[in-house]
């Protein structure tokens, strides 16, 4: 089956299953291997570690929610798994009804409990919750949920009617509640009542363990990862590989193939996709060497809506404008992009859609760092030296080129550039000091790290928010994304773009490099794999793909 051929079936498929009216199909292999670019580190995706990770990429259709992202970024109802009903304008209302017969694979109901814990977490009301975005979440006043029940009533602020409300609640978003009652021993229905009070004491506790409780590690317990999709975790292996098999309680379509195992990055992809172990590779182009495709694998490169950027650390050598309008000059940003056979990309506040509105955020400020300019990066530092460590994850070979790139250029500017990767380089590295810039996607990504919403990927720039990696505050920026959240107009958007490109560049909070692009190859023998340009990748649908044995 030709790319685009597999690309459409792959849409249709999926859409059809949705309707739950596609069968299991025969001559199936029983298991297919899928290669990620991510750490596989947490369960939970919407924290700042996890956001960041390879998990979104691996359990797209094991935590799944009322939306889900298609082939090409969008939105999708997800009418297994429930239904959202515009009950209101003015302020802006909804009512989710989850399904009746939605439940856990430990057989526990899913219920608007886990709607509550997910907004809670990630509204900023309770910054106990290391949540990657605030995004939508921050603008809902109220969630009216009695414990134990199928339905919720969502009520945002008066002025506040979030436009892409259709990223909530979404596959990944929604935690198992219960599972976080159970081991504080607050009863059914406790971790609702808790927040719904406001009890700090309790609410510190839920916290800790929606932060850091459902981290991945060999030899977890896997009771304490329920699964709401047509997969659930089976194992975590000691390379770090999770297992996943067909969730027998999973009340829509059954999942094609019986067992995936998800392979966080590696060094080892040329070699898997040369001795065909690989069935399935979904990675950075460029991050794993020029990969060359065997005759037996299909292979396609196209663009993701994540941003490759520098995020510069909040504390250390590049905490201040002038360190990082420094480097920003004499990074050789044209000769990067070439080198990854891209254009350069000026986009923070629209990265999603940067062929049209984000033309806005070209502006004048921007070509001053399209070139390498050592001269002014030395008059702009007044003769001090520099010296800054620039960390990713690894391995990377394209990353690690960039590096020594910005090394050599920068050098005639008495800029000192240290390649400070390593395989946990990522948002914490940047948090404690330990490299003084990451180089990295949307969100301090390995992947892709995008939402596929302009609205919501702008948020890595407001002030507070967990993704906000350079700790980044400039009320005008913050009053210019809290407006595009509640804008359609095109016009009126890109007026806001506009505004607050010049007040980046000048402040230099990040600098963009390119738009990441993504490799997908694919055995032949593989059905219904299509690209994703969102952090959730090809694994969007992994249910309907399908191995020819």
């Amino acid at each position: 089956m030709g790319l685009k051929r597999r690309r459409l079936a792959a849409v249709v498929v999926s859409t059809v299953a949705a309707l739950g009216l596609v069968g299991c199909g025969g001559g199936t292999a029983d298991e297919i291997d899928y290669a990620v670019d991510g750490a596989l580190v947490t369960y939970n995706t919407n924290s700042v570690a996890g956001a960041a990770s390879g998990g979104a990429q691996a359990f797209a259709r094991v935590l799944s929610g009322f939306g889900y992202h298609g082939p090409d970024g969008q939105v999708v109802a997800d009418h297994d798994f429930g239904s959202i009903a515009v009950v209101g304008r003015a302020p802006l209302v909804l009512d989710y009804t989850i399904a009746d017969n939605a439940v856990y694979s430990d057989g526990k109901p899913i219920t608007c409990d886990d709607m509550v814990l997910t907004w809670a977490a990630q509204s900023g009301r309770f910054p106990q919750f290391d949540a990657a975005s605030r995004a939508g979440y921050i603008d809902i006043a109220t969630i009216d949920c009695q414990p134990g029940q199928k339905k919720a009533r969502v009520s945002f602020a008066i002025d506040r009617p979030f436009a892409d409300y259709g990223q909530l609640f979404t596959a990944t978003a929604l935690m198992p509640s219960h599972v976080i009652a159970d081991e504080l021993g607050l009863g059914e229905g406790g971790v609702t009542r808790a927040l719904q009070a406001s009890d700090l004491p309790v609410i510190d506790r839920i916290a800790a363990v929606w932060n850091t409780g459902w981290n991945l590690e060999p030899g977890v317990d896997v009771a304490r990862f329920p699964s709401s999709g047509p997969y659930k975790i089976d194992s975590v292996r000691d390379d770090g590989a999770v297992v996943l098999v067909a969730n027998d309680r999973w009340w829509g379509t059954r999942a094609i193939t019986p067992r995936i195992t998800v392979f966080q990055r590696g060094l080892y992809v040329q070699d898997r996709v040369n001795d065909g172990t690989f069935d399935v590779v979904d990675v950075a182009t460029g991050s794993s060497g020029t990969l060359t495709t065997p005759d037996n694998y299909e292979r396609t490169d196209s663009p993701s809506t994540g941003i490759e950027q520098m995020i510069f650390a909040p504390q250390g050598a590049v905490s201040q404008t002038p360190e990082r309008r420094a480097l920003a000059l004499c990074t050789p940003r044209d000769v990067i992009a070439r080198n990854a056979e891209v254009p350069v990309s000026n986009a923070r506040l629209n990265p999603v859609n940067e062929d049209t509105l984000a033309l806005t955020e070209n502006v004048p400020a921007a070509g001053e760092f399209m070139t390498s300019n050592p001269v002014a990066a030395r008059e702009a530092l007044a003769g001090r030296p520099l010296t800054v460590r620039i960390g990713y994850q690894t391995p990377n070979a394209r990353l690690a080129a960039t590096v020594g790139a910005i090394a050599k250029a920068c050098e005639p500017a008495g800029i000192t550039v240290t390649d400070a990767s390593s395989d946990v380089a990522g948002p914490q590295a940047l948090r404690d000091g330990q490299i003084d810039v990451l180089i990295a996607s949307t969100g301090g990504a390995t992947g892709s790290g995008s939402s596929g919403s302009s609205v919501v990927d702008a948020y890595t720039l407001f002030a507070g928010n967990g993704d906000n990696l350079s700790r980044y505050a400039n009320g005008q920026i913050d009053g210019i994304i809290s407006a595009l959240a509640v804008t359609s107009d095109p016009k009126e958007q890109a007026r806001l773009y506009g505004e607050g490109a010049p007040i980046l560049w000048a402040d230099m909070p990040t600098l963009p490099l390119y738009r990441q692009q993504r490799t997908l190859m694919v055995s032949t023998n593989v059905e219904a794999v299509s690209s994703n340009p969102t952090r959730w990748g090809a694994g969007w649908n992994m249910d309907r793909w399908q191995k020819n044995s």
